[in-house]
């Protein structure tokens, strides 16, 4: 079992940055896909960006490209997802998951809020 726990959320302004973390624990050699997502109020939660913990190159969802960038941090068990130039549509709660996620590995989650 992997444990994921989400960090680094909060409210700023349109244009603003916020780096998110995902602490990861438990089995974590079992790691390959990981990804973050996110759900907006009244909205399905939806794909973000993507990394293979070996390597490669990551995926995005194509309204973040050029504005969020996802990295890990293989010695501190962490994935991150830095967030430039936010808008209010990036207004949601960010997860971090495996990819394609598993149901049992939902954290709470980190809420963003981006204000006009």
């Amino acid at each position: 079992q992997v444990q994921l726990v989400e960090s680094g959320g909060g409210l700023v302004q349109a244009g603003g940055s916020l780096r998110l973390s995902c602490a990861i624990s438990g089995r974590i050699f079992n790691l390959n896909n990981m990804a973050w997502f996110r759900q907006a109020p009244g909205k399905e939660r939806e794909f973000v960006a993507g990394l293979y913990w070996a390597g490669g190159r990551p995926t995005y969802t194509d309204s973040v490209k050029g504005r969020f960038t996802i990295s890990r941090d293989n010695a501190k068990n962490a994935m991150h997802l830095q967030m430039n130039n936010l808008t209010p549509e990036d207004t949601a709660v960010y997860y971090c998951n495996f990819n394609p996620p598993r149901f049992g590995s939902w954290g709470q989650g980190t809420q963003v809020t981006v204000s006009a």
